[in-house]
C-alpha cells in the first residue's frame, strides 16, 4: 500500500515553510475525548455535541448567552475589595487581588447586571470562579445584595448564577457576614412577590450553597455539576468510606430532593423565559381586581 510509504528518500521541509496549527482551533472533551472546532464548541455554548459535558464558562459567557443581543447595564462594576485583616499567607491579600485582577480583568468573583432576555426584564448575578476561585468575600455579598435590591425596587426577576468555592478564607468573618446579609435581602425579594431563579453550576459548594444558592423559588443546575457543603475528597477523608457513585452531582441532588429540574445550557433561556412568563401569569391571576 504505498500511500502508507514515502517513494522517495531524503525528501525534508525547510523549517520556515513549515506550517503549524495554531493553538485554540481545537476542542477535545475531556470526558468523551470527542474533537470539534473551537467556532463549533462556542456555538453550542460550551457544551460538548457528543456527549453533553458542560465546560466551566465565565460571567461574560453567560451574560452573552441569556441577555438579548449582548446588551446590558452592568451593576457596582468598579466595588473592589478591601484587607480589614491584613491577611498574609503566601502573598499579601491586596497584592494576591491586584494579580488576579491582573489576569481576569475582573474586580471580583461577582458581575450584576440588568438587561432583557427573551424580551423579558431580568437581573443577572454571575459568579466566576477565574477570581480566587470563585470565592465569596465582602464584595460578592456587596454586589449580590445591591442587585437584589435593584430587583426589588423595579419589579424586575432575579437569576442568580453560582459557581463557588465557598467562603473567601482572606476575609475570615467578614465573608461569613454575606450569608446572613444575602439571605435577608432575598428574604425581602420573596416579601415583595418577585421570583428568584437559582442557578447552580460546577462547582457550588461551601457558604454559598449554604445561603443564597439554595434560596431560589425555583432551584435549577446545569447536568454534571458538583453541588455540596464540603467537597467529597474532605466527606470521604471524615467518614471513611468510599462515596456513592455519582455522589454531590446534580443529579443526585435533584434524585433527593433539593433541585427542581436540571437544564442543559443550550436550553437555559428559552427555558427560564418560560418559567418567568408562567411566574408572572400566575401573579397576575392572583392580583385582587381593583
Amino acid at each position: 500500500m504505498a500511500w502508507f510509504k514515502r517513494q522517495e528518500k531524503g525528501i525534508s521541509t525547510p523549517t520556515e515553510q513549515k506550517k503549524e496549527t495554531p493553538d485554540g482551533l481545537w476542542y477535545k472533551c475531556p470526558e468523551c475525548k470527542t474533537v470539534a472546532t473551537m467556532a463549533e464548541h462556542k456555538r453550542l455554548h460550551y457544551v460538548c455535541g457528543n456527549c453533553g459535558h458542560h465546560d466551566r464558562i465565565d460571567a461574560a459567557a453567560y451574560f452573552e448567552l441569556l441577555f438579548d443581543n449582548n446588551q446590558f447595564t452592568e451593576l457596582d462594576a468598579d466595588l473592589t475589595s478591601a484587607d480589614p485583616l491584613h491577611f498574609v499567607d503566601t502573598k499579601a491579600y491586596p497584592q494576591r487581588v491586584q494579580a488576579t485582577e491582573k489576569a481576569t480583568g475582573l474586580k471580583d468573583a461577582v458581575r450584576t447586571a440588568h438587561g432583557l432576555s427573551a424580551g423579558q426584564p431580568l437581573v443577572i448575578a454571575a459568579m466566576d470562579f477565574r477570581f480566587i476561585g470563585g470565592s465569596m468575600g465582602s464584595v460578592v455579598g456587596e454586589k449580590i445584595a445591591r442587585a437584589i435590591d435593584y430587583a426589588r425596587q423595579h419589579r424586575v426577576p432575579f437569576l442568580m448564577i453560582s459557581r463557588s468555592g465557598g467562603a473567601r478564607m482572606m476575609e475570615a468573618g467578614y465573608s461569613l457576614m454575606q450569608m446572613a446579609k444575602t439571605s435577608a435581602r432575598l428574604a425581602l425579594l420573596a416579601e415583595a412577590k418577585v421570583p428568584y431563579v437559582s442557578l447552580l453550576t460546577d462547582p457550588t459548594t461551601g457558604g454559598v450553597t449554604a445561603s443564597f444558592a439554595m434560596l431560589g423559588d425555583f432551584n435549577i443546575a446545569e447536568p454534571g455539576a458538583l453541588i455540596g457543603f464540603a467537597g467529597p475528597r474532605v466527606i470521604k477523608e471524615t467518614i471513611g468510606k468510599d462515596l456513592p457513585k455519582g455522589f454531590q452531582s446534580a443529579e443526585f441532588v435533584l434524585e433527593h430532593g433539593f433541585l427542581d429540574f436540571i437544564v442543559d445550557r443550550r436550553e437555559l433561556k428559552p427555558r427560564l423565559a418560560e418559567l418567568l412568563s408562567m411566574v408572572s401569569i400566575v401573579k397576575v391571576q392572583q392580583t385582587p381586581a381593583a
